[in-house]
């Protein structure tokens, strides 16, 4: 049972600091699944025997859900604190790893990852921790956020070798029930140290921060009503997502196609996820010094120009190259959503409305993959796949394009 709100003492506090690591540990167990399914993508599909848009379909499906799940386990945190939804998170994780490791189909393999490791699992760990964190920190709330989104990545960076591992030596199956044990259990052990509530002052609204005073209210956010900035937010994280899933979800299968082996492609996914480790903790500081959008607005437009690398090089050694770039360049975009809700949002709605935007962004990466083996199922090339995802990351720069203008022209101009 969660504790009473804390003190207001315990805002950037020792205990916070505490916090913050237990969090990072959650987020990489919780999501741990998000990267394993595209390690195993191959494997799969041979022992189903299904076509590569069929493979792909349980990790759209996980994404999906889990999406939509951090859009009510952000309003049960909101209700009841962040200790039972994490507790039912470790449940969910164990046994989504499990079921699918025992499954006979792809149908079996796919609602395991969707309903247990996406709607009730890995979604208890992403955004409501995204939400829990920015209302313990307020002199650093952009770096506390990025370290507690970076859990994602440090799971990306993880689990693909150690899965690729267990993959060769011990099977798919016997991987995913180990990991379903360990994660699930390391996550109930670890939901007993976030029994505290943050504290109240953390959800008043104060004019304290300088994007309360001198952007705008959390009544007129970007000077739009807050259900038209929320849509704004929502279809932007969709689109920069689409064009993310494209390298995360198929480099493994694309090094694959060209002769590198999956093995070599797990790597590239490693030191992209690795290289999105340091990239997240640098925009946080960043994000700390300009603010969250535009923190977007740069990232978004740096993993456009990763994208674009992609295409004219295919070698083992540019991959490389190009995958750490991309991970260096997207990392902080996920994270800066939250802080664009804390700073112009109504901080008491931090879990409901990071949820939603995570929600987007989780869709925008399960629709893309699945777009992208779409799209290579119809030309048998993966420069097409590309192609579609620097169309949609466009739409992302054009989004925070205009938000940051609204924000650049309401903002007091200095007196003569």
């Amino acid at each position: 049972m969660s504790r009473s709100p804390a003190s207001a003492e315990l805002i950037d506090s020792r205990y916070a600091a505490w916090r913050l690591l237990t969090t990072l540990l959650l987020v990489t167990l919780g999501n741990s699944s998000m990267y394993v399914v595209a390690v195993v993508l191959p494997t799969v599909q041979a022992e189903f025997g299904v076509n590569r848009a069929d493979a792909s379909l349980p990790y759209t499906l996980m994404m999906v859900c889990l999406g939509l799940g951090g859009l009510w386990t952000g309003k049960l945190a909101d209700r009841f604190g962040i200790t039972p939804v994490l507790q039912m998170g470790s449940v969910a994780v164990c046994a989504g790893f499990v079921l699918a490791g025992l499954s006979g189909s792809i149908w079996t393999f796919g609602l395991a990852h969707g309903l247990l490791l996406g709607l009730l699992g890995g979604a208890s760990t992403f955004a409501p921790l995204m939400a829990d964190t920015s209302l313990w920190w307020n002199k650093r709330r952009g770096m506390a956020v990025a370290i507690c989104a970076s859990g994602n990545y440090v799971a990306g960076t993880f689990w693909p070798p150690v899965a690729q591992w267990g993959i060769e030596t011990l099977g798919w199956r016997h991987t995913y029930i180990g990991m379903g044990i360990f994660c699930g259990v390391g996550m109930a052990l670890l939901s007993l140290r976030m029994r505290q509530r943050p504290p109240l002052v953390a959800l008043t609204p104060s004019s304290a921060t300088p994007s309360a005073a001198s952007l705008h209210t959390s009544e007129r956010p970007f000077g739009l009503s807050q259900g038209q900035a929320q849509l704004l937010l929502c279809v932007s994280g969709f689109a920069c997502c689409v064009a993310m899933s494209m390298p995360q979800v198929h480099i493994v299968a694309y090094c694959s196609d060209l002769g590198f082996g999956a093995a070599r492609g797990a790597e590239m996914l490693s030191l992209m996820l690795g290289c999105g480790i340091v990239s997240r903790l640098a925009s946080g500081w960043i994000c700390d010094h300009i603010g969250g959008i535009r923190t977007l607005l740069l990232g978004a437009s740096l993993q456009g120009v990763a994208l674009l690398l992609f295409l004219p090089f295919d070698g083992l050694v540019p991959l490389y190259l190009i995958s750490a770039m991309f991970g260096l360049f997207q990392g902080g975009i996920v994270p800066s959503y939250a802080i664009i809700v804390r700073e112009h949002f109504p901080p008491q709605e931090a879990g409901a409305r990071v949820g939603a935007v995570i929600m987007a962004t989780l869709v925008g990466m399960a629709a893309g993959g699945w777009m992208s083996g779409k799209v290579f199922d119809l030309t048998g090339f993966y420069q097409a796949a590309f192609l579609n995802g620097i169309g949609w990351n466009l739409l992302t720069v054009s989004i925070a394009s205009w938000l940051y203008w609204r924000v650049a022209r309401a903002r007091p101009q200095p007196s003569a």
